[in-house]
């Protein structure tokens, strides 16, 4: 009589009976495969994120088929809202906005942004500087310390640049903090034959890639309550950004494929070992 009322087959009825109790192994594997990669990612992947993970791991899977897991599984991403900036124009003189947000360079080792952010640490905060490279949005170089002194910019710039190979002729963005315009971070740059760049005063959109970079990092993976020490924070943002972010972590930009993965690909068809 039911399926009389809703004008539905009595044979589609029994099929749809028949199949609830059938157990999917396939589907059990899938769930399982993306619970954990949910978890990995400490609740902050979105299903094109899962379903780019999922491709890594040789797991075929549809975007319609992982939203759905996700939503029985009731996992739902911590992903912030959008956020309101104000806008400024005001540029140095003597260091003007050369990148102009021409974020989208054509090889690595062109342009380089570097910024700092904050982190507690026990019962005090610390800081931590960046760099990136533009072309794949990969972390080059990073540093952290209890003090945001210059030495900090200069610590993490070092890094970039040995682990890249001494490389010439880049770009160098950031904003026009006082470490990033002091005498000795400038006298670096001009030894490494770097050029500067800065962004408007107040306007965070000159520097977006920079600003996204810290906006994953202290939703997707910083502890509500911070770090308990210094030592702990340093090991677990230097797995964030050396190992997920850099290794693992899908980027639209990139096609859904991670910072360090889609420079390696380039290197592999380019035939720079």
């Amino acid at each position: 009589m039911v399926c009389n009322v809703f004008d539905i087959a009595r044979s589609s009825f029994y099929d749809y009976k028949r199949r609830r109790n059938i157990i999917d192994v396939n589907e059990i594997k899938l769930r399982a495969q993306l619970n954990a990669c949910f978890n990995f990612s400490r609740g902050a992947a979105g299903s094109r994120t899962l379903l780019a993970m999922l491709a890594d791991l040789d797991i075929e899977a549809g975007l319609f088929k992982v939203r759905r897991i996700m939503r029985d599984m009731h996992l739902v991403s911590k992903q912030p809202g959008p956020h309101v900036y104000k806008v400024a124009v005001n540029e140095r003189p003597d260091i003007p906005n050369s990148l102009n947000r021409e974020f989208d360079v054509q090889n690595p080792n062109q342009v380089w942004c570097g910024d700092i952010t904050y982190i507690w640490t026990g019962q005090k905060w610390s800081y931590l500087a960046v760099v990136i490279d533009l072309y794949a949005r990969r972390v080059v170089g990073w540093a952290m310390s209890e003090k945001p002194y210059t030495a900090l910019t200069i610590k993490a710039l070092d890094r970039a640049y040995e682990q890249r190979g001494k490389p010439r002729g880049i770009m160098f963005h950031s904003d026009q903090g006082c470490q990033y315009s002091s005498i000795k971070f400038r006298q670096r740059l001009w030894r490494y034959q770097i050029t500067q760049s800065m962004s408007r005063r107040g306007n965070c959109w000159d520097n977006a890639p920079m600003e996204r970079l810290f906006r994953s990092l202290k939703t997707e993976w910083l502890p509500s309550t911070g770090y308990s020490s210094f030592k702990e924070a340093e090991q677990d943002v230097s797995f964030y950004l050396m190992t997920y972010y850099n290794w693992r972590r899908p980027r639209s930009h990139n096609d859904m494929q991670a910072p360090a993965v889609a420079e390696e690909k380039l290197n592999s068809l380019s035939g720079i070992s």
